[in-house]
């Protein structure tokens, strides 16, 4: 189905209902008055959810497609003509929008990746695998811990809190966080020594 312009009856005594009514019956040429009529402020409703134009004229002759495709399900009792082919529009151009956006995302995902990869092989030292290691550890060491005992070393070690902090997050007393993070501290180094 091609939408160009081409010598074509004028219908401009029929409404926009009768023509998708006549459009769903395969009548092209109504399908391009339609596209005559709507085709500019469907591109601007593209344009206003993309902001490029070749994307929202890509997205217009999609819409184009789709009307041609779906005219028969067209209610009159749901709203205008118009108003369907506004909201099939702002529905791809939302779609396109979404998919360049997981692109861009999955991009720099990738790229960031990347960048990780580089900087272990640049500092592949034996001292850095170690390092590596030992942090493993750590992390595996403190998931063994009681719940109120992880989160407290957390908050103090990795989220830098002091203990007078870590008691007001909590809404615990401070010599309950200080007692969670002493004993939390003995078993780490008794689950950690003997493997170091």
């Amino acid at each position: 189905m091609s939408i160009q312009a081409t010598a074509r009856p004028v219908l401009k005594t029929e409404d926009d209902s009768e023509l998708l009514r006549r459009t769903a019956l395969g009548d092209d040429n109504c399908l391009r008055e339609l596209h005559q009529r709507y085709s500019g402020v469907l591109h601007a409703t593209a344009f206003r959810v993309l902001n490029n134009v070749r994307d929202a004229e890509e997205v217009v002759q999609e819409a184009f497609v789709q009307i041609w495709e779906k005219a028969s399900v067209y209610d009159v009792r749901r709203g205008k003509p118009l108003t369907w082919a506004m909201t099939l529009t702002r529905n791809k151009a939302i779609d396109r929008l979404r998919r360049v956006q997981r692109r861009h995302r999955l991009q720099d995902e990738m790229e960031q990746e990347a960048q990780i990869w580089d900087r272990v092989s640049e500092h592949n030292s034996s001292d850095e695998v170690v390092s590596h290691e030992t942090q493993a550890m750590v992390r595996s060491a403190v998931i063994q811990l009681s719940d109120a005992q992880r989160k407290a070393i957390e908050l103090a070690f990795f989220g830098g809190l002091t203990q007078h902090e870590i008691a007001q997050q909590l809404d615990e007393p401070l010599g309950t966080v200080k007692a969670r993070i002493r004993r939390g501290m003995i078993k780490l180094r008794q689950i950690i020594a003997p493997k170091l």
